[in-house]
């Protein structure tokens, strides 16, 4: 059994109160939307943020980055006014590419010691890179993964993984398969960059620590390099694939909120070209 592409989820840096308002009328309500804490946002952007999105009708998901909080007091009051203000629910608790050197020197502290369910959290993210860390070894991000598991289903709380993007449907197959067979059977969100321009997701890519061969991202995205490329390749892949457990699809919207919400609905309807190829009968 492939991917589920009905049940999406959104990653956004900074959407206006206009944008959220836009996405709400065509996104299923309910459906999920990460908002990233990139290092200038303030605690304020982040809880009116998400309590625009929770009045919207859609799930705010806040990014928790460890080791950019400098006092525990910090996580402790952003976590009590997202709870009062946004009734946050979930949260992606990441380490954060800096150096440590406040209470939290990575996700699994956070896990141990944020006190998240006292907060009112239900559920986390946790990552995972399909093309490996630069600065992890492969073998230390599999044991991240079982000690993160572990002490999140501890604390009482659910737990899924969503992915760092890939523009190769044949790495994020096989790391998914990969997944299953160690025993990691909770949730994947897998990242994918939703419809923007090819110069831009090379940008992205770079800053994002992507190991992706210009081959790669050709061979890997539906459209013409001379406008917007988006994920068709990787959606038919995942729809496609089995003994990938559950999976689905989580959008990066490097090319605008808007435009990767219509991406994703129309996914979701079988309205894309690869897509459509997958809904028709296969000869025998």
């Amino acid at each position: 059994m492939g991917a589920d592409l009905t049940h999406f989820s959104l990653e956004a840096t900074r959407p206006s109160a206009a944008e959220i308002a836009a996405v709400a009328a065509i996104l299923p309500r309910g459906t999920p939307v990460y908002f990233s804490a990139v290092p200038t946002v303030t605690p304020e952007e982040l809880v009116s943020a998400a309590a625009t999105l929770r009045k919207a009708g859609l799930e705010p998901v806040v990014h928790i980055a460890a080791r950019r909080i400098h006092v525990a007091a910090d996580l402790k009051d952003l976590l009590a006014r997202l709870h009062a203000e946004a009734d946050v629910r979930r949260l992606l608790v990441i380490g954060g590419d800096v150096d440590a050197t406040g209470p939290f020197p990575d996700a699994l502290s956070v896990i141990l010691k944020g006190g998240l369910r006292d907060a009112g959290i239900e559920e986390i993210g946790i990552g995972g890179y399909p093309e490996g860390h630069a600065r992890i070894p492969a073998d230390r991000l599999e044991a991240a993964l079982d000690q993160k598991i572990a002490a999140a289903r501890a604390a009482g709380l659910r737990v899924h993984i969503v992915s760092q993007f890939s523009f190769s449907p044949e790495a994020v197959v096989s790391w998914l398969k990969r997944l299953r067979a160690c025993g990691i059977a909770v949730p994947v969100k897998v990242g994918m960059a939703g419809p923007t321009s090819f110069t831009a997701l090379m940008r992205y890519a770079k800053r994002c620590g992507v190991n992706a061969s210009l081959r790669g991202l050709t061979s890997g995205l539906g459209g013409s390099l001379l406008g917007n490329v988006g994920p068709d390749a990787i959606v038919s892949a995942l729809a496609e694939a089995s003994g990938i457990g559950d999976a689905s699809p989580h959008y990066f919207s490097f090319g605008g909120l808007l435009q990767t919400a219509r991406y994703a609905c129309d996914a979701a309807a079988g309205r894309l070209p690869a897509a459509r190829a997958m809904a028709q009968p296969k000869s025998a």
